[in-house]
């Protein structure tokens, strides 16, 4: 029995590219695609497995569904004289109906079931061109952000500031405040003076009826002679008349 093709789509197909400087993780990425109507079990395996971190190394894909894989290179110090032997493998298998334990499917697997696909490792080092444009990049992402700045310094202040209606209806409201403040402090003003002169009102009086009092005393001695002028008159008035009869 023939071995099985891949069922797999893989991108790309035959080579796992990593772009140096190696002084740092690279990561390149792999999607695998289930153009079938079955669920496919994958593993990822490397030649080199101390230099690689595949995540996710293995797993299942549904029917129709894909998955990314993130293939990273750890730093090393890179020759370019010496060409990459590192390879990986896609191997695949068609999940049965109730699978679980993936360990033991791996490891109960017929070879005539099986599936494989091998990629090719490339490391590749930035030409002169990639780093010319990296240094014009890097030159122009200031004045990129300062254009950027400047165009937002000009929108916003014409959405932010507020209206000038707005501003004159504030400041005419705070004068017409200020003069019902104004208007408030008089009267209250007003209602002092009025209260201490009706305080003084009855004091004043009050004297009036005491002078006219000590008037009437001081009056009542004077008008005393008379009175006795009087009496005595009709007395002798009195005695005249007895001693004529």
């Amino acid at each position: 029995m023939s071995k099985l093709d891949q069922v797999l789509i893989l991108d790309p197909p035959s080579d796992l590219r990593f772009k140096g400087p190696f002084t740092d993780v690279v990561t390149t990425n792999l999607k695998l695609k289930n153009p079938s109507d079955r669920k496919v079990c994958f593993k990822v395996k490397t030649t080199a497995p101390r230099r690689y971190c595949v995540r996710p190394n293995s797993g299942v894909i549904e029917a129709g569904a894909a998955v990314n894989i993130s293939v990273m290179l750890q730093p090393f110090d890179y020759d370019p004289n010496e060409k990459s032997k590192h390879k990986f493998m896609v191997q695949t298998i068609f999940a049965p109906p109730n699978v679980s334990d993936m360990d033991s499917l791996w490891k109960d697997a017929k070879p005539d079931d099986l599936m494989d696909s091998k990629l090719r490792c490339v490391f590749e080092l930035p030409s002169e061109n990639d780093k010319v444009n990296e240094v014009e990049a890097i030159k122009a992402a200031p004045v990129m952000n300062s254009v950027k700045a400047e165009s937002l310094a000009s929108t916003v202040p014409a959405a932010a500031s507020p209206d000038d209606s707005d501003l004159k209806k504030a400041q005419d409201k705070c004068k017409r405040l200020q003069i019902e403040n104004s208007k408030l402090a008089e009267e209250n003003r007003q209602l002092k003076d009025e209260g201490l002169r009706l305080r003084k009102v009855p004091r004043s009086d009050h004297m009036t009826s005491n002078s006219t009092s000590l008037l009437g005393r001081e009056a009542s001695p004077a008008s005393l002679p008379s009175l006795l002028v009087v009496i005595a008159a009709i007395f002798i008035g009195f005695f005249l008349g007895k001693f004529m009869l």
